[in-house]
């Protein structure tokens, strides 16, 4: 109980991915899915900072002994990651409402039927 309580970070990031993850497989609206990812990367992202933070270490531009100095690389992955998210979040964001115009719905069982009867008819 006591690592739980050190790494509160890791348990927390581990609990939102579980959240994101879990609205992503139950949810069949597609806009609660791709909330369900950004809760995801959020997660990660988090997992990711607190992995590369050392406590009482400082920046490696200030750091005297080259030992003792927060990693600069683990802060880069989640910067590249977050623009990354946000563009695929912008892209999905723009497909949903490209299938709302077609389909008049959200849910992809709907979405699913709806497309088969399409293709049969042809």
């Amino acid at each position: 109980m006591r690592n739980l309580i050190n790494n509160y970070e890791e348990v927390f990031a581990i609990v939102l991915f579980g959240i994101g993850f879990v609205t992503l497989l139950f949810h069949q609206n597609l806009i609660k899915k791709i909330i369900g990812l950004n809760i995801m990367d959020t997660g990660l992202y988090l997992f990711l900072a607190s992995m590369g933070y050392i406590y009482g270490g400082d920046a490696p531009i200030y750091a005297e002994n080259a030992g003792f100095y927060i990693n600069p690389v683990p802060a880069g992955l989640v910067l590249t990651g977050i623009v990354v998210s946000v563009s695929v979040t912008a892209i999905m964001l723009s497909l949903s409402v490209r299938l709302y115009k077609r389909y008049g719905t959200l849910n992809l069982d709907e979405i699913y039927l709806e497309a088969r009867n399409k293709i049969n008819e042809r």
